[in-house]
C-alpha cells in the first residue's frame, strides 16, 4: 500500500491511532532509583515492550514503532552498549516465534551494517519469517537517526534517477526507511524528557506528541490508554481551520 506524506494529503483520522511511535526512555534512571545497575533497567524494559505489543493488538492499533537504539547511543559506555546488543539478540531469539504465532510482523530499520553478523542474521531471518503477518507491524529502530533516514533516502532517490534534478517530496517518500507504514498518529516519549531526539524527523511532521514522566519499565497498558485518551482530545487539522473540520463533520 502506498502511504503519502501528511503534507501532501489529509490522512484519515480515527479515535484509535493507527500508528503509535514511542521513544522508550528512562530504563537506566528507573534502575538507579532502585539502587540497581542501569543494565537491570534495560532488561525490565524488554518486559514493557511485550506488554505494549499485546496492548496494541488488543486496541486495534496497526503499527507500533519503537526507538530501541539511536545512532547517537554508541556514545554511551561500552559495557552498556554491549549489554544492549546482547539484549537485542536475546529478545529476537525468544520473541520472534511468539510474534509470528500471533500474526505480528517485525521490521527493523536503521543502519544495520554496524551490528555484528549474528545480530544481522537474526534480524534478516525474523523479518523474513514474519513478512506476511498483518495483525500488527512492530518496527524496531536500531542504529537509527532521523537525519540518517532522510539522507539515505535522498541518496537512493538520486541513484535511482541518474541525471534527474528538481525532485519533489512525493518522489522522496518511497525511499524513506518506513515507506511501508503510514506516518505516526501518536508519538509517546517516556521518562520525562520532552525532545524528539532525532527520531522520525520526516514522519512526525503532523504527529500528535505526548510526553510522560513515567519511566519506560513502568509504562503499561493503563499508561498507553492515558496517552490515547490525550490523543482523542486533540483536534487534528493538518493545516485547516476548526471551522472547516466542523463543516466536514456536518457533511459526513
Amino acid at each position: 500500500m502506498k502511504h503519502l506524506s501528511s503534507t501532501l494529503t489529509i490522512p484519515n483520522v480515527s479515535s484509535v491511532p493507527r500508528h503509535v511511535a514511542i521513544i522508550m526512555d528512562g530504563n537506566g534512571r528507573w534502575a538507579t532509583k532502585r539502587f540497581m545497575p542501569r543494565v537491570a533497567g534495560h532488561g525490565k524494559g524488554v518486559e514493557s515492550v511485550r506488554t505494549i505489543v499485546e496492548a496494541c493488538v488488543a486496541r486495534g492499533i496497526e503499527y507500533l514503532t519503537l526507538f530501541a537504539f539511536s545512532s547517537e547511543n554508541w556514545r554511551r559506555p561500552a559495557d552498556e552498549v554491549s549489554l544492549l546488543m546482547r539484549l537485542f539478540v536475546t529478545a529476537l531469539e525468544r520473541e520472534v516465534s511468539k510474534m509470528h504465532a500471533n500474526g505480528i510482523r517485525l521490521k527493523v530499520v536503521g543502519d544495520l551494517s554496524r551490528f555484528d553478523i549474528k545480530l544481522q542474521k537474526l534480524i534478516v531471518d525474523a523479518q523474513r519469517r514474519t513478512a506476511d503477518n498483518r495483525r500488527l507491524t512492530v518496527t524496531v529502530c536500531a542504529n537509527y537517526g532521523g537525519r540518517w533516514d532522510i539522507m539515505q533516502a535522498v541518496n537512493k532517490m538520486i541513484a535511482a534517477n541518474p541525471g534527474a534534478s528538481d525532485f519533489s517530496e512525493e518522489q522522496l517518500v518511497p525511499y524513506l526507511s518506513m515507506a511501508y507504514a503510514p506516518e505516526p498518529d501518536l508519538f509517546i516519549r517516556t521518562g520525562g524528557e520532552e525532545r524528539i531526539s532525532n527520531f522520525l524527523l520526516w514522519q512526525l511532521a503532523y504527529t500528535e506528541l505526548y510526553f510522560t514522566e513515567t519511566y519506560w519499565p513502568d509504562f503499561d497498558a493503563a499508561e498507553l490508554d492515558r496517552a490515547i485518551e490525550s490523543y482523542q482530545q486533540r483536534e487534528r487539522r493538518f493545516g485547516r481551520t476548526s471551522e472547516q473540520l466542523i463543516e466536514q463533520k456536518k457533511a459526513s
